[in-house]
């Protein structure tokens, strides 16, 4: 008779909690030294992986993750991601592009343009050292190049809401570029998810018009009759039964994507998109859900990174860290470079310019999220998968010090000396964009 598996909610119930309070401290640290929470975030996650704990005390991390407990964090981090996906296409709203849609279509265009050029060059020198084998050359050259091209929209309105920038002529240009630059890197995030899902080319012509006819029906469709039910809902449902069908409807949108072959995360995002703004109840739930997922269910996610992420791959091999430089430089020339200079051609002072490229160059969770999915496809490795997340973590901390140091003495709402603007009033609404 088959020995019976030992039941893993003990374990759970201990690695859940270390990981939400790690995380909670870790953004708490950070954000006093100016930076975005999701920052503090990561770092707990590599901490918490073979990085560190992993190499300094291995019992303790076999101890806190044991193989059991490992599918339910990972379940859970992703429940908490699709939530967080639905919270930022909810919190796209592309009225921002009025009085700024030629200049942000320009500059996020270029924002994705060069990085795609640039980082599918690099993708070409990688591909005999870092796909692993079997991996199709086009799918591993196309995540390469779309992973250059990622701005994280949400840590980007976060961090012009702590420095008082969100409703100033440079803050709403960064986040409409930052919103078009966010639509764009998403479809051809599932244009690259279909094309290495694909066994032909004829297969992947079909999943993308799968997917293109799905996104139609969701506006067409989707879109006015939940307008119309939530008209309903304002006068004859309590708050919970919104919350109960945004929900329901997030993890529909996911299951369809992910039966599509466009992953589940773009069906959550969707539905975001497609959710109408700005009505009481809709408010509310998203602000129940909000307020669960993201300190709670997220930083199960940001585990789940860590845990994959090893720093000791690359060890003492000096060519692996010189395409860790490679890969950084590329990141940073294709967004901050690419950005500077199409906000310059598009009649921006040299100041404002560079401070959109630097916001553009912001990559967070959003980046995590690709580069996931990546490792999941198998179109990255481990080894590779350490080295962007490296690049995710780097650029995102140097957008809030370099946005200091290009904006000082421009007379912005906080001062030079206080550029994370703690000891000033809390926003009142907290957004996805903590991450």
């Amino acid at each position: 008779m088959a020995a019976v598996p030992p039941d893993p909610l003990s374990d759970l119930l201990i690695a859940v909690p270390v990981v939400i309070l790690a995380c909670r401290a870790g953004a708490q640290l950070v954000r006093r030294l100016g930076q975005p929470p999701v920052v503090g975030e990561i770092v707990v996650g590599i901490l918490f992986g073979p990085s560190l704990l992993g190499w300094l005390w291995p019992q303790a991390q076999a101890w806190l993750f044991p193989e059991s407990v490992l599918p339910y964090i990972g379940v859970l981090g992703t429940i908490g991601l699709l939530a967080f996906m639905f919270l930022v296409g909810l919190e796209l709203d592309l009225k921002a592009l009025r009085g700024h849609s030629r200049t942000a279509v320009a500059v996020s265009q270029a924002g994705i343009a060069v990085p795609l050029l640039l980082g599918t060059l690099l993708a070409f020198g990688m591909y005999e050292t870092f796909a692993p084998a079997g991996t199709d050359k086009l799918a591993f050259v196309l995540f390469i190049a779309v992973s250059m091209s990622i701005t994280a929209f949400p840590v980007l309105a976060r961090i012009l809401t702590d420095r008082g920038l969100y409703r100033t002529r440079v803050g709403a240009l960064a986040m409409a570029c930052a919103a078009v630059d966010d639509v764009t890197a998403w479809c051809l995030l599932a244009a690259v998810v279909a094309v290495a899902k694909s066994s032909s080319p004829m297969e992947a012509v079909t999943t993308a018009a799968y997917a293109a006819a799905f996104t139609l029906a969701m506006f067409c469709v989707v879109r006015p009759l939940l307008n119309r039910w939530v008209g309903r809902a304002e006068r004859k449902y309590a708050d919970g039964v919104v919350l109960v069908v945004l929900f329901s409807g997030l993890c529909l949108g996911a299951v369809a994507t992910e039966e599509i072959g466009v992953h589940a995360l773009f069906g959550a995002f969707l539905f975001g998109v497609i959710t109408p703004r700005g009505r009481r109840k809709i408010e509310a739930a998203a602000g129940r859900v909000r307020a669960f997922t993201v300190p709670v269910l997220l930083p199960l996610f940001f585990v789940g990174t860590g845990l994959k992420t090893d720093v000791s791959l690359l060890g003492g091999d000096a060519t692996q860290w010189l395409w860790a430089g490679a890969v950084l430089a590329v990141a940073v020339l294709g967004k901050w470079g690419g950005g500077s200079v199409a906000a310059r051609l598009a009649g921006q002072g040299w100041r404002d310019a560079i401070s959109i490229g630097a916001l553009m160059n912001c990559r967070g969770l959003t980046e995590l999220v690709v580069l996931n999915i990546g490792l999941g496809l198998g179109v990255i490795g481990p080894d590779l998968f350490t080295i962007l997340v490296l690049m995710a973590l780097l650029t995102t901390a140097a957008t809030s010090p370099a946005l200091s140091w290009i904006r000082r003495g421009a007379g912005d709402p906080y001062p030079a000396d206080d550029p994370s603007g703690i000891g000033q009033e809390e926003p009142v609404l907290e957004s996805a964009g903590t991450r």
